[in-house]
């Protein structure tokens, strides 16, 4: 893992300066999938550049990428060991032009993710992990720093990311819980590193992802101390029949008093 985690977080960066020459002359860079859903020029840049990367590895690890989900059930449910992509994770962030988009690669081992890696090209920030190595943020041109899920402080309101704005019924009943609480905005599989760096405690999540939209993220809170949890508390598994996730929240399990808060009828 301490060998393979700079090649990644290389193959991420490379699939950024990809995204970014698109990022720069956005004309027609947008079209739509069957699913009317937005694909951009971007997105099939990064996949490319982010397959050969990982085929240059010569691991013989199969990719599930959001490029390549018709892989059907039946040839990857024996899949112990394989990466799991997005090459570009927030297309409406990037359609946006706010920044906050990322390119997502993990590795998932029987259903856990190993190893993450997840890099904001706009931003020049990234967050890398793997299971036995830890968790780290490198910001453009700093040093790698080590991160870690922080607890609420009793008598300190709890730091959430969601949207006061524009959060539904749903998610507004469930933060309503938490008593003193203040909003964090962010966009993409970000939201999940900033619990992971502690800029954050919590981050409930109501409406639906897939697994390539959480899978990197998650890699990088499991190694930062945090969990990514089903609302029973179960930690999201990977390759399942059915790519969606279930709802969830990302926290730090040893947060007893929050959690209680959350999980209070």
């Amino acid at each position: 893992m301490n060998n393979l985690l700079p090649e990644i977080v290389t193959i991420a960066m490379n699939a950024g300066k990809a995204i970014m020459e698109i990022y720069a002359d956005p004309a027609n860079a947008v079209t739509t999938k069957a699913d009317n859903s937005p694909l951009t020029l971007a997105d099939l840049a990064a996949d490319r550049v982010i397959g050969a990367g990982l085929a240059a590895l010569d691991l013989g690890w199969p990719v599930l990428s959001e490029e390549s989900a018709e892989i059907g059930y039946e040839e990857r449910r024996d899949w112990h060991r394989f990466w799991l992509v997005d090459p570009l994770d927030g297309t409406k962030e990037f359609i946006s032009r706010n920044g906050e988009f990322t390119v997502n690669i993990a590795l998932i081992e029987n259903g856990e993710p190993v190893l993450g890696v997840v890099y904001a090209p706009v931003l020049d920030k990234c967050y890398f992990a793997a299971r036995g190595v830890g968790a780290f943020v490198k910001r453009a041109t700093e040093d790698a720093q080590a991160i870690s899920v922080k607890l609420c402080v009793p008598g300190e309101p709890v730091k959430v990311v969601a949207s006061r704005s524009h959060a539904d019924e749903r998610t507004t009943a469930l933060l309503q819980k938490l008593g003193d609480y203040q909003c964090v905005s962010m966009g993409s599989s970000l939201k999940l590193c900033l619990v992971a760096e502690g800029a954050a405690h919590l981050y409930p999540r109501l409406g639906p992802t897939m697994e390539w939209d959480t899978a990197a993220a998650h890699a990088v809170v499991k190694c930062a101390g945090g969990s990514v949890c089903d609302f029973a508390g179960v930690e999201l598994i990977y390759n399942k029949k059915d790519l969606h996730n279930p709802e969830f929240y990302v926290s730090s399990p040893a947060d007893k008093k929050l959690l209680e808060q959350l999980n209070a009828k």
